[in-house]
């Protein structure tokens, strides 16, 4: 398994539908942080999330033939795991905002250059308050914050995953850090933020892989 980490999505996924299904691990512990605060930014708690990430791998494994790299693959994935919340919630789609003024050469508010996500010394009790901050602001902001900030995807990316303009994400930005940008800079990088302990990784990983190998 470890001669194959190193291969891209694509090279993964081309493996697993000629026949290499085991090599799916690859593709659940590679996007297991990211589906977990994803889950997290929809207020669901751990279990919920964890529920959730199972049957996004599994529905992305099912359909994984579909995938035909005209987007990455990590936003097809997430678009899985935020269609399987979004049911899961029931939520109705948000209203647009207002247009205010935003620059549009915005960065985002962490920077991930040097860190190494699975290295990062967690706090739990501090990171605790910084999870409740998030979860207390207005859902449509989090889950831009969340995209964005957090998970690092671009301004356009962020839009289609929401299905809402460029402008609209630039918008729920400027008021998202306006709410936690005190709360945030006083001591936390994203990697800390909703961290995916490694040692829920692998039981995701048995579960999904038990579902698949029983097909």
């Amino acid at each position: 398994m470890n001669q194959f980490e190193k291969f891209s999505d694509a090279e993964v996924i081309h493996r697993i539908l000629n026949g290499d299904k085991s090599l799916y691990e690859i593709i659940i512990r590679r996007y297991n942080p990211y589906l977990y605060k994803i889950g997290r930014s929809y207020n669901f708690n751990h279990e919920d999330t964890q529920d959730l990430m199972q049957d996004t791998f599994f529905d992305a494994y099912l359909n994984l033939s579909q995938f035909e790299n005209r987007a990455h693959f990590k936003t097809w994935i997430i678009r899985i795991m935020m269609n399987n919340c979004y049911r899961k919630k029931e939520k109705s789609s948000s209203k647009n905002e207002i247009m205010i003024e935003v620059n549009d050469h915005s960065k985002p508010l962490f920077t991930h250059e040097n860190k190494d996500s699975n290295q990062v010394i967690q706090n739990h009790e501090l990171g605790s308050i910084i999870e409740k901050a998030l979860g207390n602001i207005p859902f449509e902001y989090r889950m831009a914050f969340s995209l964005r900030e957090i998970n690092g995807f671009d301004i356009h990316e962020t839009s289609k995953l929401m299905n809402i303009s460029e402008a609209n994400v630039k918008v729920r930005l400027h008021r998202a850090k306006s709410m936690l940008k005190k709360e945030i800079e006083k001591s936390y990088s994203a990697a800390e933020l909703f961290e995916f302990n490694l040692i829920y990784c692998d039981a995701i990983v048995e579960n999904v892989m038990k579902k698949i190998n029983e097909l």
